[in-house]
């Protein structure tokens, strides 16, 4: 009698796995907050101007840009996974500040809070990623499953945003901010579950370095590498402009005109774009340099486009761009981690973030000196034009173009 034997699943292939299934579901709550469409129209409501909503937000982006390098330089000295857990209860306590005391002041302790739990998060989890996959042997997959953790989050935005609409209807402001409380705190509780093996990562188990030695180290490797170099810089520009446009596709939603219940049904189209471009990662890691800088310049005349259309139709043409700028997001931080050797992993993702600040920074005190003389659609297209001088110099003749990340096999 014939017996069909199979072999054992590779304990490996096992806990890949068990990261991503963990690391989705930190994605999914992190990102599932009732508040994204609305809070700046409840910030108008409040009486806040747009120049003071700006204010707001370059608050944010201040805040983060002091926290950001800090945070990550702790992380590598210290533990990612504490800093991941840290992070959303940061967030849920500026939320819940915003819920009991709404005014200027509040609303800037909040985003305080916000801006500290959103840099401990930063770098920390593409460090832990990076170097869990490392662990397993299978660091190949970074992309891919980083595009997809992406996705997962901005599923969870659609979702949130889908059903913002019905809650704000249904249990008015209160069921929005506790189901966005909520969503932070079971977020610092799939926090908890990741897994860190920071020395078998290194194939060592020396005493991790100090703070100064852990900044000292990467501080380092972005001088003495000039791949990583290119790497941040591409990272920063890519990630920059259309992080800040993001906050506004609320207002630019309001500004056509529609019911203030049809804005998250406005901004849902452009999440779900979004979402399809954290999906396309493994056919955009086969796009040349040159290929992937004409899809950014395609990018930045369908934002004009839509923008400046001053219909919600024109937010079909949003959705296209917003896709391929979170491809060319994803796509530019996987070749900072895979540009990156040593261990100070988070600090330098970090400092890709610092510089990701100083340049939102920029951006939002650019859409706050704009806007008593533009319309947000013209401010839009005129943020788009750094992405033309982007994809310009990505489609620049270079001696060799960058060879694609190899193909992610499944199963291990």
């Amino acid at each position: 009698m014939l017996t069909v034997s199979s072999c054992p699943p590779d304990p490996r292939v096992r806990d890949v796995r068990r990261l991503e299934r963990r690391l989705y579901t930190y994605a999914g709550l992190e990102d599932f907050v009732l508040l994204y469409p609305l809070y700046a129209l409840l910030f108008a409501e409040h009486g806040l101007t747009t120049a003071e909503i700006s204010s707001l937000f370059a608050i944010w982006c201040v805040v983060g840009l002091l926290v950001e390098v800090p945070s990550g330089v702790w992380a590598d000295a210290v533990s990612r996974r504490v800093t991941l857990v840290a992070g959303p209860l940061l967030t849920a306590a500026g939320f819940a500040l915003w819920a009991l005391a709404p005014s200027y002041a509040a609303y800037a302790a909040g985003f305080t809070l916000w801006a500290v739990g959103g840099s401990l998060r930063s770098g920390s989890m593409e460090a832990l990623v990076h170097d869990e996959l490392e662990r397993l042997g299978a660091a190949d997959r970074y992309g891919r499953i980083m595009g997809r953790a992406a996705a997962f989050g901005m599923a969870a935005t659609a979702a949130a945003t889908a059903a913002a609409a019905p809650a704000l209807a249904f249990g008015g402001d209160a069921l929005v901010w506790v189901g966005s409380i909520g969503a932070c705190l079971l977020c610092a509780a799939a926090g908890a579950t990741l897994p860190e093996h920071r020395a078998a990562a290194h194939h060592d188990t020396t005493e991790r370095p100090g703070y100064l030695a852990t900044l000292r180290s990467g501080l380092a490797e972005v001088r003495g590498s000039r791949p990583v170099r290119r790497a941040m810089v591409l990272a920063v520009v890519i990630t920059s402009i259309w992080g800040v446009l993001d906050e506004y596709v609320p207002l630019l939603a309001a500004a056509t005109g529609v019911a203030t219940e049809t804005v998250p049904l406005l901004v849902l189209v452009v999440w779900v774009g979004v979402t399809l471009g954290s999906l396309l990662v493994t056919a955009g890691e086969r796009l040349s340099i040159r290929a992937a800088g004409a899809l950014v310049a395609a990018a930045a005349v369908a934002l004009a486009a839509g923008a400046l259309s001053g219909t919600p139709a024109g937010f079909a043409l949003l959705a296209v761009a917003f896709l391929v700028f979170q491809l060319a997001d994803v796509l530019a931080d996987a070749r900072l981690q895979a540009a990156i050797t040593g261990r100070s992993r988070a600090t330098i993702t970090s400092l890709t973030g610092l510089g990701t600040n100083i340049t939102s920074l920029l951006a939002y005190g650019t859409y706050a000196a704009l806007s008593p003389y533009a319309s947000h659609g013209t401010v839009f297209a005129l943020l788009a034009v750094p992405y033309l001088l982007v994809a310009a110099a990505m489609g620049r003749p270079r001696r060799a173009t960058p060879t694609p990340a190899p193909a992610v096999q499944e199963g291990g």
